[in-house]
């Protein structure tokens, strides 16, 4: 199963950019999709509904 591309937002290059290369992760009861930086080795998240989720584990 191929996931979805996602658009992330790089707080300290400040530049947004789209992959298809991430992780979903749980905190607290949030989902977060969680993507390594292309600028960088600092990782960039991103709120996602629960039913995106489950689709692109």
């Amino acid at each position: 199963m191929v996931k979805q591309e996602v658009e992330f937002y790089d707080v300290k290059s400040k530049k947004k950019f789209k992959t298809s290369v991430y992780r979903i992760v749980d905190k607290s009861g949030r989902m977060f999709a969680v993507a390594k930086s292309q600028s960088g080795p600092h990782e960039c998240w991103r709120v996602v509904s629960k039913d995106f989720a489950q689709k692109n584990k």
